[in-house]
């Protein structure tokens, strides 16, 4: 398992993850290029969260020659997926190849980037459309964005799908690259969300983006400024 314990997240450690994202970061990546690289990402990142969160069981299998002990991952049938729009769309699409039975949400929001960032750090946040499927105690729930900043888009996301769901086995942010400062945030207002990313970033600069980052995930995807 290449997931490593950190102060207030989990990282995904796994070297191709790492290789990908730094293809992700450069700003020699094309559109086209970079679009693959969150597919190939979120594919990756489903991967190691079968692997470090969800439990296997042994079931006996009948091969052409005899017959066996086989192992088959549980749960993978109780998977919610919710995408932040739009960003996290290629991310998502990764994901799903990992779990390809998953149930699929989406959720548009967005900080107010005209109303700038506050003395604590935070944006105002508004939702603008939500679509979420029935949300159960059996459920493992990734809530997927490429990019955590601030925190409060994802505050706004979790207040939003806790209130929503009928409990759930385990939730999980994912992103591909966090701010200590967001994930400070997400982390003091929702203990028990497990945080996972691929990379933790140095600081935010005095606009709220992430440094060194990789630019705006969304506009990088789909060839917009």
């Amino acid at each position: 398992m290449a997931i490593e314990t950190r102060d207030h997240a989990h990282l995904i450690a796994h070297a191709l993850a790492t290789d990908t994202l730094s293809t992700l970061r450069s700003v020699e990546t094309s559109q086209v290029e970079f679009r693959k690289g969150l597919v190939q990402l979120g594919r990756l990142c489903g991967y190691e969260i079968i692997d470090g969160a969800m439990e296997t069981e042994f079931v006996p299998i009948q091969t052409p020659l005899a017959e066996t002990t086989g192992e088959r991952v549980n749960g993978l049938e109780n998977v919610v997926i919710i995408n932040v729009l739009r960003a996290a769309t290629p991310f998502v699409e990764g994901l799903l190849k990992a779990f390809p039975r998953a149930k699929q949400g989406v959720i548009s929001a967005g900080r107010d980037e005209s109303a700038g960032m506050n003395d604590d750090g935070e944006f105002p946040i508004s939702i603008d459309y939500v679509k979420l499927p029935e949300i159960t105690a059996d459920d493992t729930v990734i809530i997927a964005d490429p990019m955590l900043a601030t925190g409060s888009t994802m505050c706004a996301v979790l207040e939003y799908v806790i209130e929503a769901a009928d409990g759930y086995e385990n939730l999980f942010m994912l992103s591909a690259v966090s701010a200590p400062a967001g994930l400070i945030r997400v982390d003091e207002t929702f203990p028990d969300v497990d945080l996972l990313t691929v990379a933790i970033d140095d600081r935010l600069d005095d606009d709220g983006y992430i440094v060194p980052g990789l630019g705006d995930a969304g506009d990088r995807s789909f060839g917009t400024t």
